[in-house]
C-alpha cells in the first residue's frame, strides 16, 4: 500500500482519506485500486459498523487529469472508477462522505456512492467533466439525477456549474452544510449515531430504500419492503429493540 490512500478503523468505524495535498488529492487508477482492496477488507471485516470518508483540506479534486489524458478508448475503460464506487454502494453497512474543500468529477461521484453526505458550506461540488471534453463516467450521470432531479443535474452537468456546500444543501446534494470548523465534529456525531443502530435494521433499511429506488414498479417495491420488514422478526436485535421500548431502557443490540 502507498501512502497517497490510508485507512483506519477505530471502535467499529472505518475512515479512508486520500493524502495527495500536491494535486489537491486528485484520484489516480493506483489510488482508486487501493481503495478497492481496502473496501473488501471492510466488507470481510464484522467490526465495521459505519465507513467515513474524508480528506483534509479536499475531499477530492476528480480524476488525475494527466494520467487520464493519453488514453485511448480502450485505456478509458481500464481508467473508470465505476467498479470501486460500485461496492461502496453496496456495502452491508452505511457510508458518510464528509466533504470539505473541492469535490470534482470523480471525487463527487465518490460522495455519490455514500449513502449520506455532510459538507463544510464553503466547500465546493460539481461535475465539471464537460469542461474537458468528456462526461462524468464513474456514476455521474446515474446517480446526481436521483438526488437533485434531472433538471438540476443537466444544468450543473451541462454547464460544468458547481455549487457551494449551502447550495449543495438546498438542492438536496448534500444532508447538512455546516461550519468549516465544525465539519470534521459533525462527521464524528453521525458516524457514532449510526454505530449504535441495529446493523441488521439499518441493513435491511438500506436494501429495502436501494431496491425501491431500482424497482420501477411501486407495488413491486412495497411488497418487497415488507418482505424484508417482516424477516427482521426473526432477529435478535428486533426482539432487543422492542423489549428494551416496553422496558423503557436503552437497547443493545448484538447485530444478529
Amino acid at each position: 500500500m502507498s501512502s497517497q490512500i490510508v485507512m483506519r478503523i477505530e471502535d467499529g468505524i472505518a475512515t479512508i482519506s486520500i493524502r495527495r495535498p500536491e494535486v489537491l488529492n486528485a484520484l489516480s487508477k493506483d489510488l482508486i485500486d487501493e481503495m478497492d482492496i481496502m473496501l473488501d477488507e471492510i466488507k470481510a471485516n464484522p467490526e465495521v459498523r459505519v465507513l467515513v470518508f474524508y480528506s483534509e483540506k479536499n475531499f477530492a479534486a476528480g480524476a488525475d487529469i494527466k494520467e487520464m489524458s493519453v488514453c485511448d478508448p480502450a485505456g478509458a475503460k481500464a481508467f473508470v472508477f465505476s467498479s470501486t464506487y460500485n461496492k461502496i454502494e453496496a456495502l452491508g453497512i452505511p457510508s458518510i462522505a464528509v466533504i470539505d474543500g473541492y469535490a470534482f468529477g470523480g471525487g463527487l461521484e465518490l460522495a455519490l456512492t455514500c449513502d449520506l453526505r455532510i459538507a463544510s458550506k464553503k466547500a465546493t461540488l460539481g461535475l465539471t467533466e464537460l469542461n474537458l471534453g468528456i462526461i462524468p463516467g464513474a456514476g455521474g450521470t446515474v446517480r446526481l439525477p436521483r438526488l437533485v432531479g434531472e433538471a438540476k443535474a443537466k444544468e450543473m452537468i451541462f454547464m460544468s456549474r458547481t455549487v457551494s456546500g449551502e447550495e449543495a444543501k438546498q438542492i438536496g446534494l448534500v444532508n447538512a452544510a455546516v461550519e468549516p470548523e465544525e465539519l470534521l465534529e459533525t462527521g464524528a456525531k453521525w458516524a457514532e449515531k449510526l454505530k449504535t443502530r441495529s446493523a441488521v435494521a439499518l441493513r435491511a433499511a438500506k436494501e429495502s430504500i436501494e431496491n425501491g429506488i431500482r424497482d420501477t414498479d411501486y407495488v413491486t417495491a412495497i411488497d418487497r419492503e415488507a418482505e424484508i420488514w417482516a424477516s427482521l422478526f426473526d432477529s435478535y436485535d428486533q426482539k432487543e429493540g422492542m423489549a428494551a421500548f416496553i422496558e423503557k431502557r436503552k437497547p443493545k443490540f448484538q447485530n444478529r
